[in-house]
């Protein structure tokens, strides 16, 4: 279930972003997919939590593969799906690579991987994909605000998650106690 989640909520970030203009936050700019974005990288790590960092690598190559395939398929630039694809392999090898050498619980595993993990998610794919560089759609006066809009939303997204997480992890110990005195 977790690995099907994680690959739907991927397919599901590329689809709203095709289909919606971003939105305006103040001097950002966010596409809306990036409010999933965020929640790929805490899926990410349940996954690998799961699965393990090797088989984590397939779903990550199966996840490249369906985002790209999706991407084209809405009708993207090959400069959007090309800079799509980068940022998610190396975001999401960032944040596996961190998730596993932390030495910390989940939550702030999770945490802090996905915060690198979407900084340079954000950095690569607005500049490779957004900028002039790429498909030109921002003009480089406006690429800081967009890069930072989406670093602070993915951010969020991860502190929201975590908080989350921790909840049911809390719920789900309270849930087993109970099983075992029962």
């Amino acid at each position: 279930m977790r690995v099907l989640l994680y690959l739907a909520v991927i397919v599901f970030a590329n689809i709203i972003t095709a289909k919606f203009p971003p939105f305006e936050w103040g001097m950002f700019i966010i596409p809306y997919g990036t409010l999933f974005i965020g929640v790929t990288f805490i899926l990410r790590d349940l996954v690998q939590n799961k699965y393990g960092r090797a088989k984590t690598y397939g779903i990550i190559l199966l996840a490249l593969v369906l985002s790209g395939i999706s991407s084209n398929l809405l009708g993207d630039t090959l400069w959007i799906v090309f800079a799509s694809a980068l940022s998610f392999l190396i975001s999401e090898t960032t944040d596996t690579e961190i998730y596993t050498r932390l030495n910390l619980p989940i939550t702030m595993r999770v945490l802090y991987s996905g915060i690198v993990g979407g900084i340079l998610d954000s950095i690569v794919f607005v500049v490779i994909g957004l900028s002039p560089i790429g498909a030109g759609f921002l003009p480089w006066n406006l690429v800081g605000y967009a890069i930072l809009g989406q670093i602070v939303f993915k951010i969020l997204m991860q502190f929201a998650g975590v908080a989350v997480l921790k909840a049911w992890m809390n719920v789900s110990n309270k849930e087993l106690e109970n099983a075992h005195t029962s």
